[in-house]
């Protein structure tokens, strides 16, 4: 078996990467070029003329993370599809008539998977078959794209997934597979790929970031009344709101890609969860109302009810403040037929800013339960993953460059920020099961960022929210 990366002297081919998105590569004699991937595989027979290849490669002027946002905003499609635009009653009518009204922007940040194990793959090549062992969540799409490239059968493709290194979504393609395929059909023997961990963080796909416009209004008494949302690329996934409002109007707005992105852990219902329950804490804030009181008058949904009234229970909800920068906050959602509320306390040190997660209290329900160990595991794991997303992780770019390539400088929770972890698992035998990988991270950030409020009077708008702690009001 060949090691690309350890006896690649020995391989007649070798793919180059530019340093750069969107780069093209200058004119070159080459055996071929993927134009779609933007990689050269070039005739070499010895290591000798593999170390002579120098590509050069067109680059052009591209933005960063700090222009992202008014990107997104200033290159969304003029006009999104219809299956992306909902509306009911009248928002311009009833937000003229409201008593209060709020209005606010909230930017999500790129972020990565950061799975322990970067894309990696064995291929073998036997009587015109091939084998691909690799790390994937979509073994037959994975096979098909192999067939349709070497032009084989299904049935002449066969994948094979051991025991993974994570994914949270970010190994649904085939990029290492079809690297190791394509060498060992060249070299006629097995040839294991394994990507740097800073070729996965440049070249895998992110959870896309996004803006979110929200516009509101309430009555005296703190009904809903108003209520449109718009997100700007980041997805529609969980953007319909679970409150009872008579005048909405959602729409999701597609812009084309700046960094490669992809399925995330709660897609983008972690991103439209963030901003909504924000918000909403705003409009109790406003409404001078409790925040729990305010959800629970705006809502008339019994499972959305039953998960808030469970973790408010076993939260001890309202809190009493016991110290200076203590905060509780709560947040709650709905996706894929399953249902979460989240409440958290954290503090705050005034002098630093640093911020520390003490506790999070999480109840869920998605209909029946099958097996409550692999439920906790997937509620818990995503209250921890979502740590990340909500404090400090974000994805540093400029002019078609990763910044922040390494675990060194791209900062994922630690042993020593995992918070007091309660996870409550409502079991509802009378409703069909439900998948729970994904809705238990979706009001983590919100829950957190509604405690710092509570604790510095700071309303923090933007993912991650605290990457170098938050400047107290």
């Amino acid at each position: 078996m060949l090691n690309f990366w350890t006896d690649c002297s020995r391989l007649l081919e070798r793919e180059l990467t530019p340093q750069q998105f969107s780069a093209w590569i200058k004119p070159l004699r080459a055996l071929d070029y993927d134009a779609s991937t933007g990689r050269l595989r070039i005739g070499a027979p010895n290591r000798w003329k593999l170390d002579a290849i120098r590509a050069q490669w067109k680059e052009v002027p591209q933005i960063s993370d700090k222009e992202i946002f008014s990107y997104l905003k200033q290159n969304a499609a003029a006009k999104s599809e219809d299956r992306f635009r909902k509306q009911k009653g009248s928002v311009e009518e009833a937000l003229a008539g409201a008593a209060d009204r709020l209005d606010a922007t909230y930017n999500v940040a790129y972020i990565a998977h950061a799975p322990l194990e970067p894309r990696a793959a064995l291929a073998q090549w036997t009587d015109g078959k091939l084998t691909v062992w690799t790390g994937t969540q979509r073994p037959f799409a994975n096979r098909d794209e192999l067939a349709a490239i070497f032009h084989l059968p299904e049935s002449s493709v066969r994948v094979i997934v051991p025991d993974t290194g994570s994914a949270y979504g970010g190994k649904h393609t085939s990029d290492a597979a079809i690297e190791a395929a394509r060498l060992a059909h060249t070299v006629g023997r097995p040839v294991k790929v394994v990507w740097t961990r800073e070729e996965e963080f440049t070249w895998a796909y992110f959870r896309p970031a996004g803006v979110i416009e929200i516009r509101s209004g309430i009555g005296k008494d703190g009904t809903l009344t108003a209520w449109e949302f718009h997100n700007y690329h980041s997805g529609s996934s969980g953007i319909a709101t679970p409150y009872d409002v008579a005048n909405q109007r959602t729409e999701y707005h597609p812009v084309p890609l700046i960094l490669r992105s992809g399925s995330y852990r709660g897609l983008a219902a972690t991103a439209n969860h963030f901003a909504r329950e924000t918000h909403m804490d705003a409009l109790a804030n406003r409404a001078k109302l409790d925040p729990l009181e305010f959800r629970m008058k705006n809502l008339s949904n019994a499972r959305m009810r039953g998960v808030l009234g469970a973790a408010a229970r076993s939260f001890g909800w309202p809190r009493k403040k016991t110290q200076e920068g203590q905060g509780f906050g709560v947040a709650c959602g709905d996706e894929k037929g399953s249902y979460v509320a989240t409440f958290a306390e954290v503090t705050v040190e005034r002098t630093s800013g640093a911020v520390r997660v003490v506790r999070l209290v999480e109840a869920f329900e998605c209909g029946a339960i099958v097996n409550p160990d692999g439920l906790r595991n997937q509620v818990v794991g995503a209250m921890i993953q979502g740590l990340g997303g909500a404090l400090f992780e974000a994805i540093e770019f400029e002019n078609g460059r990763i910044k922040n390539p390494h675990f060194a400088s791209y900062r994922v929770p630690r042993f020593r920020e995992v918070p007091e972890i309660e996870a409550i698992l409502l079991d509802r035998k009378d409703i069909p099961s439900a998948g729970a990988g994904e809705t238990p991270i979706m009001a983590v950030a919100p829950a957190i960022g509604n405690a710092l409020f509570d604790a510095t009077g700071a309303r923090l708008n933007n993912l991650p929210m605290v990457p170098n702690g938050v400047r107290t009001a």
